[in-house]
């Protein structure tokens, strides 16, 4: 089979397309022809060594959606010829993978490959920030950075299902537009608006939480915008990682929370997988979640898509189709 693989860390450079033996199931896993496959900042991360893969070489990828095509020994989940979508399992960027059976979940017929690949990572992300790390509850004031991406359009939607008021940053004013249509309250064009000196105008003090997901260039003046026992929900560092905190600084500032929640803490059941993505599917199918694919480039064009991703060239949702 064709997949995309990393034989060093490094620039967009190191990803080789190239031709390996296709996988075969294991107890307990499936084989996944792959239809779609989603691209995250997670892949960015792997890619250049600032999260290590368990071995070089290695195909990044971390979320796809397509038909199983056999089963191991003990599987009960899926069957052959089921349509299926994953996420948190590394090796999406081929033209199959093998999965824990456990983490696959069936496709409903309203939700066709591309958008089941585009979901899983960044829909359950958006689930477990807005329902588990800080569960939202009406009258909840929440920060969201980088508003216009995957995950920002879509926690941005269901912080607005919880009741809450959103307040989003962005980088220009075409996004500020799409942070606007997925229900934002208020954009902040971070570009050329001091967005703590924003949020505490607009939310007349403070906020009850930031998701942030930039990381080193967002992350002190994020703890800024809290109010005392405030949360900053830290899931990801697109701008580089946060230099290391002096937990006294969260006393000072009012007893502030930190977390580095990661999805695969708040997916590590099948059963709580099941229950994010049947939300997710539920609210898609019903028109009440919007969210679209983007941008599609063919797999073998993977180094140009992570240059768009690493670049902010994107908005929503980027899929790499072998």
């Amino acid at each position: 089979m064709k997949a995309i693989r990393v034989h060093n860390y490094g620039g967009p450079e190191v990803l080789k397309y190239e031709e390996m033996p296709a996988p075969a199931a294991g107890k307990g896993e499936a084989v996944v022809k792959i239809a779609a496959a989603g691209l995250n900042f997670i892949d960015i991360y792997f890619r250049t060594g600032l999260s290590k893969a368990a071995q070089l070489p290695f195909t990044p990828g971390h979320e796809a959606a397509g038909t199983v095509t056999s089963v191991g020994e003990g599987v009960t989940e899926v069957k052959p010829g089921d349509r299926v979508a994953y996420a948190m399992t590394q090796g999406a960027y081929a033209e199959y993978a093998v999965v824990p059976a456990w983490r696959l979940v069936k496709l409903p017929d309203s939700v066709d490959f591309k958008l089941g690949a585009a979901i899983m990572l960044q829909g359950m992300t958006a689930h477990y920030l807005t329902h588990s790390t800080f569960p939202l509850k009406r009258g909840n004031k929440a920060v969201v950075h980088a508003g216009a991406g995957g995950v920002g359009l879509l926690l941005t939607q269901i912080a607005k299902r919880l009741g809450a008021t959103v307040y989003a940053t962005v980088g220009n004013d075409a996004k500020a537009e799409l942070a606007r249509a997925a229900g934002a309250d208020e954009t902040i064009i971070y570009s050329r608006q001091d967005f703590e000196a924003e949020v505490k105008r607009l939310s007349g003090g403070a906020v009850d939480v930031v998701y942030d997901s930039v990381g080193a260039d967002t992350f002190q003046k994020s703890l800024n915008c809290l109010r005392p026992r405030g949360y900053m929900v830290l899931y990801g560092h697109s701008s580089g990682p946060v230099p290391p905190v002096d937990p006294a600084v969260l006393a000072a500032k009012g007893s502030l929370f930190l977390t580095r929640p990661t999805l695969a803490h708040y997916s590590a059941t099948r059963d709580e997988m099941l229950s994010r993505t049947s939300d997710l599917f539920r609210w898609l199918s019903a028109g009440e979640l919007k969210f679209k694919v983007d941008h599609v480039f063919p797999l073998a064009e993977a180094a140009k898509a992570h240059e768009e991703l690493a670049g902010r060239r994107t908005t929503g949702k980027v899929v790499l189709i072998p």
